[in-house]
């Protein structure tokens, strides 16, 4: 009894040293982000509002930006002739934490205020026709810049997710020194797309005509700009990207990226309750395991879970050579799974299901 009672206060103790931990390094990484902030508008860099491509229904939206402070040498160019465009350059702007946004969207105007990376997102009650639609932000000292908002249909029954590492793109993401070295050093004109996967993601856009179109990523803003332009280089279907941010967080060292997508997923089925998802991902990270929860607590939101299988050596550099089967996945029942290597049988299958 005193054993269990020993081992109890152990935990407890363990459990508050851990906490206070990780509220002193939360406390720290913001002084540090307040010292680079004030370091920034010393040198005279540049407010910057950075607006990303969102979605709605008719009865709200979602808009999405960053307010950035970047020096005049280095404001990121979105010349596709760029002999040169390096990853690390997305992170050498600073945020501003808790900046005064204003947005607009038709007739609407909305007063706003970041987060303390910098980051809009937010659902805005209006009244949009379906369709595509412009939203204009502005922070303090900044020129007004636009994005595109794409409005689904209240009739509109289909919409389709999509991860990007190993599923659209070839990164090998998981392994830390290859996710660094893509991430901050590899020209971004490297990267590859996944075989057959443009044409598989054009098709289903195709076939589903008003479709919400959305890439859900555990990485961070700051890659926003060059994942955006690999992903229209590569035709890819436009669609909104749905990043998230990188550092600790009161109760974590780090962002868990699966709790993210997560709440992403559980938030499209509150912003569209008529709507059922294709799910598509990899099996090199968590991808398995997120769709076959989600589907389990969430079965009639779920079309279809779209699952593309590494090869054993991009498992291998993936770091999860396990394939869904033997990482013991439940797939619910009455659920379509599908899975293949590549776009063109990813393409076969659901065609055969009358999904594409």
């Amino acid at each position: 009894m005193a054993t269990t009672t020993d081992s109890s206060e152990l935990k407890q103790t363990v459990d508050q040293v851990t906490e206070e931990a990780i509220n002193v390094g939360y406390r720290l990484e913001q002084r540090f982000h307040r010292f680079r902030q004030r370091r920034a508008e010393a040198r005279g860099d540049i407010p910057v509002m950075v607006a990303f491509e969102g979605y709605g229904s008719e009865h709200h939206v979602r808009v999405l930006g960053r307010a950035l402070l970047k020096s005049r040498g280095l404001i990121e160019s979105t010349d596709e002739s760029a002999e040169s465009i390096r990853g690390w350059r997305s992170f050498t702007a600073v945020p501003i934490a808790f900046a005064h946004v204003n947005v607009w969207i038709d007739d609407y105007e909305f007063h706003l205020v970041a987060d303390k990376g910098g980051v809009v997102d937010v659902d805005l009650q209006v009244g949009l026709t379906p369709g595509e639609h412009t939203v204009w932000m502005q922070t303090e000292g900044s020129e007004v810049v636009e994005a595109r908002v794409f409005v689904v249909a209240d009739d509109q029954r289909i919409g389709i997710v999509s991860d990007i590492d190993d599923t659209v793109m070839v990164t090998a993401l998981p392994r830390p020194l290859l996710a660094a070295w893509n991430s901050f050093v590899l020209n971004e004109h490297a990267r590859s797309a996944t075989p057959g996967m443009p044409v598989l993601m054009e098709r289903l856009l195709r076939r589903h005509c008003g479709a919400p179109f959305l890439y859900l990523s555990t990485g961070a803003w700051n890659v926003a700009p060059t994942l955006r332009r690999f992903l229209s280089r590569n035709a890819y279907p436009s669609g909104a990207l749905l990043l998230t941010d990188w550092g600790p967080t009161t109760d974590r060292w780090f962002r868990a990226g699966a709790a993210h997508k997560v709440h992403n997923l559980e938030r499209l089925v509150t912003n569209f309750p008529e709507v059922r998802w294709i799910l598509v991902g990899d099996d090199g990270q968590h991808d398995p395991e997120i769709y076959s929860g989600f589907a389990q607590r969430y079965p009639e939101h779920v079309a279809a879970i779209v699952i593309r299988n590494l090869s054993p050596t991009e498992a291998v550099l993936a770091g999860h050579p396990l394939v869904a089967e033997e990482r013991r996945v439940r797939i619910p029942e009455g659920v379509l799974w599908i899975q293949a290597n590549d776009g063109a049988s990813l393409s076969r299958q659901l065609a055969e299901h009358g999904l594409l």
